[in-house]
């Protein structure tokens, strides 16, 4: 029995070995292999990073064979921004009112003055990129379609390609619907907002973002809900073989090689162009002209907003600024160091804005009446807070509701003047009183 047990025990002894050995086995196979995977993902991310270096310096010479003509139009202080890239991959012919041929000059960039439209043509561009304000974008599109249509149907004979136009504003369905109004249809469009500016770009477009709708390519109009069918990366990501067909905006499918070469003429111009922005760092977004206007209202049109209100207070840097007020006060001098009429563009033509300014009144509204409703809490407790409050509750029932008015009214004024003698009251109680001073003083 005693040698039966020993028997057991060692027989057990020696599976419960066995299973520790296979057990270490596993585990030191698992540890191994998974050492092994990270460095052969490392491996393929080395890889990786060296054919996306090789793709690039082949884009560029791609790019720099058959260099772009861009002429810009509106060579002012956005214009010149952007020709300095753009020399940099091309030839750029700008055109303005005033003379910046001196400045064009410096720049390597030959000038044409814009009241000469057909030497600015002769030119033989291949881009126009219509930097002009958004309050004269309509006239400067619907007197330049009538010239574009006569130019190209003088150049129908020899065969040579009209030039694609793009846009840089900041709102974007107003200049497509301009443009597909009034442009040829030999002209392909292309939807651009570059997020940056003069100020913000100075040091470079890296990280910026670039957002753009490819919009009309040889007389078709694409789709604009479904840019990813023209989205290189999109494509790639989504696994989709169909990379030769693209749809219209009535959901017909296309070939890109339809037609003819002209088609694919327009294609590879259209990306060339991209590509320069591409080069030169940005953050390109592929988006819808109207899936963009609904973000602009919430982003960059508030933000512009806010800081054109926050102008009107006077603010001013004090000894004790804390880290908040130090972004408030940049939000300010960035937001009005651009023209008024841009933040009107910004308002006029997004049909969003409206909305957004309506949110923020009623949000204004919220606050104040939830610092009302905490001071009625106050005057419950403590019947000396009763004189305060007469202040908040002008505030709640005046200010919002004549935001138009004038500042030269006469009722206005008035109306200024008695918040003031409230403040001032409400100063003298509280010092009377010994207490703390409400918020709204």
């Amino acid at each position: 029995m005693s040698a039966s047990l020993s028997s057991s025990s060692g027989r057990s002894n020696n599976f419960k070995k066995g299973m520790i050995g296979e057990d270490k086995e596993y585990l030191s196979g698992t540890l191994s292999s998974e050492l092994g995977r990270l460095e052969q993902l490392k491996q393929k991310e080395a890889e990786l990073a060296k054919l996306l270096a090789e793709v690039r310096l082949e884009k560029l010479s791609v790019l720099r064979d058959r260099p772009l003509k861009i002429g810009v139009m509106g060579f002012g202080r956005f214009g010149q921004f952007i020709a300095k890239s753009f020399i940099k991959y091309g030839n750029v012919v700008g055109t303005s009112r005033s003379d910046y041929s001196k400045i064009a000059s410096e720049m390597g960039v030959e000038f044409v003055p814009l009241s000469e439209p057909e030497n600015f043509l002769a030119c033989d561009l291949d881009v126009i990129v219509l930097a002009v304000s958004i309050v004269s974008f309509e006239d400067t599109v619907r007197t330049w379609g009538g010239i574009l249509k006569d130019f190209v149907d003088k150049q129908s004979f020899q065969q040579i390609n009209a030039p694609l136009i793009v846009d840089v504003c900041s709102v974007k369905e107003h200049p497509r619907d301009i443009m597909l109004k009034y442009l040829p249809r030999e002209c392909d469009v292309l939807c651009t907002h570059p997020m940056f500016g003069p100020d913000s770009g100075k040091d470079g477009w890296s990280g910026l973002k670039f957002v753009y709708e490819r919009t009309r390519i040889n007389g078709v109009v694409l789709n604009p809900d479904d840019q990813r069918d023209f989205h290189q990366l999109s494509r790639a990501e989504q696994g989709d073989s169909d990379v030769e067909r693209f749809l219209d905006k009535s959901g017909h499918g296309h070939s890109l090689h339809e037609g003819s070469e002209g088609f694919i003429e327009g294609m590879d111009r259209m990306e060339r162009f991209l590509s320069i922005w591409e080069e030169e760092g940005c953050d390109m977004i592929a988006m819808s002209c109207k899936q963009h206007d609904d973000y602009a209202a919430k982003s960059q049109f508030i933000t512009h907003l806010m800081g054109r209100i926050l102008g009107k207070q006077g603010l001013e840097a004090t000894p004790i600024d804390t880290k908040g007020f130090q972004s408030v006060l940049r939000l300010i001098e960035s937001t009005t160091a651009d023209s008024f009429d841009l933040f009107y563009g910004l308002y006029k033509y997004n049909n969003n804005s409206v909305d957004t300014i309506v949110n923020l009144k009623n949000a204004m509204e919220e606050v104040v009446m939830k610092l009302k409703e905490l001071e009625d809490e106050d005057i419950a407790k403590s019947p000396n807070w009763r004189a305060r409050t007469t202040m908040i509750n002008y505030i709640s029932s005046l200010a919002l509701d004549n935001a138009a008015q004038s500042s030269n009214d006469p009722c206005s004024t008035a109306a200024s003047s008695e918040v003031k003698i409230m403040v001032n009251e409400r100063r003298v109680d509280d010092n009377e009183e010994g207490e703390g001073r409400s918020v709204l003083s």
